[in-house]
């Protein structure tokens, strides 16, 4: 996905991704890097072109909660809603997988909103589908065990990485989760009695 071109909305318009590519500032970053904290404010939205980013929310007493991943070729939504609005961040976004990040600046965002109506459609479409995504957390937090909710995150991981070896510690699936380390440690032990994973020092197969 490192050619925008591939994204759906823009097929249509290469004068639009013409424009991205030239208004845009590329950056790497390895995983674990920090792209934006909570409380910053935003003055570029970033588009994902290579690489995986997630989305995390901090309570005031320290604890997190995985909101949504951003994969190649989309953006973070919140990033769109507080930089247009010249409010802070609400959110954290980590780098999950080493990734590639172009950053456009916002007067730019609000232009090709104005001229391009196939960016509005991206930015809905996005809209959409974190509206789907959260509502998921949330039926999850409300309806579904812990024990269920760590399943359920770990083959997302594995699909988006496409390997069942995830180098990641109990903590940051705690984190994650929102819950505690010992509490992750127990359900992965018990889903290593089973034959559902297998247990390294800081990795997990995913059986």
């Amino acid at each position: 996905m490192e050619d925008l071109r591939h994204i759906d909305e823009f097929k249509s318009s290469p004068e639009l991704v013409e424009k991205l590519n030239a208004h845009s500032i590329r950056k790497s970053y390895k995983a674990g890097d920090i792209i934006l904290n909570e409380n910053a404010y935003i003055r570029a939205i970033p588009i994902v072109s290579k690489g995986t980013l997630k989305v995390i929310r901090t309570e005031e007493d320290g604890r997190e909660i995985l909101l949504y991943y951003i994969k190649a070729g989309e953006s973070c939504i919140m990033s769109f809603l507080g930089g247009m609005h010249n409010e802070t961040s609400k959110v954290k976004a980590e780098v999950e997988e080493d990734a590639e990040i172009l950053f456009l600046p916002m007067d730019k965002v609000s232009l090709f909103i104005k001229e391009y109506p196939q960016w509005l459609d991206y930015i809905f479409r996005l809209y959409h589908k974190r509206f789907e995504e959260l509502l998921e957390i949330i039926n999850a937090i409300a309806f579904k065990k812990v024990d269920e909710r760590l399943v359920d995150l770990l083959h997302k991981k594995v699909e988006l990485t496409g390997n069942k070896l995830l180098q990641i510690t109990h903590e940051q699936l705690a984190n994650e989760l929102g819950t505690a380390r010992v509490v992750v440690s127990r359900l992965l032990k018990q889903l290593e009695e089973a034959g559902d994973v297998q247990l390294g020092r800081n990795k997990i197969t995913v059986m």
